[in-house]
């Protein structure tokens, strides 16, 4: 068994800003070198967030958004504000349900996703951030 460790930067917008990153993972799997195995994608902080969707504009710039709004509103006074005194508590919950690592199969150094299912980086933060996102290939 064999394991690498890839790394890629991304800038990405406040409230909400989600970012096809399919391509970066598969980069990643590539230069490993490893065939078959699996790769855990990973966002170190707590306002990010790694998932799947089918990356077209309604469901990217519109539902996605409106359904986080709906259920983590940004504009609601969370008891983390008065904590930390910033305002970035809905940031926190919304990457605490979503989560910051995803792992996914790949066989022949190609990544075994849905034929519209792309890998995404979601901003919860209220501000823009630079990103660094983890890749872990494990495999032979």
């Amino acid at each position: 068994m064999t394991v690498d460790f890839q790394t890629f930067n991304l800038k990405s917008q406040a409230f909400c800003d989600v970012i096809n990153i399919s391509n970066q993972v598969q980069t990643s799997i590539k230069k490993s070198g490893i065939e078959n195995g699996i790769v855990n994608v990973h966002v170190a902080g707590s306002t990010g967030a790694i998932s799947t969707v089918e990356y077209e504009p309604g469901l990217v710039d519109q539902d996605i958004k409106e359904m986080l709004e709906n259920l983590i509103p940004y504009k609601k006074n969370y008891a983390h504000h008065k904590t930390w005194h910033d305002y970035n508590g809905a940031g926190h919950l919304r990457s605490f349900l979503i989560k910051t690592s995803q792992t996914f199969p790949f066989k022949n150094q190609k990544l075994i996703l849905g034929t519209w299912q792309q890998i995404i980086y979601i901003e919860c933060d209220e501000k823009p951030r630079s990103r660094t996102i983890y890749c872990t290939i494990i495999g032979e």
